[in-house]
């Protein structure tokens, strides 16, 4: 996930360099979407892992 957010990004700088203002915001609100969801997602599996211990 945090590879698409990466591979908007570098959309929307690309698209933003050339001109293309409205495909630069949309790549740029999807990154930041993506961004947050893998944030968040990392969060919880980070939690998760803590609570469950190191049990073999």
């Amino acid at each position: 996930m945090l590879y698409w957010a990466l591979l908007f990004f570098v959309v929307a700088i690309i698209a933003g360099v050339f001109g293309f203002g409205g495909i630069a915001s949309a790549s740029a609100g999807v990154a930041q979407v993506l961004f947050v969801l893998f944030l968040i997602l990392f969060v919880v599996a980070m939690v998760a892992r803590a609570l469950r211990g190191r049990t073999p």
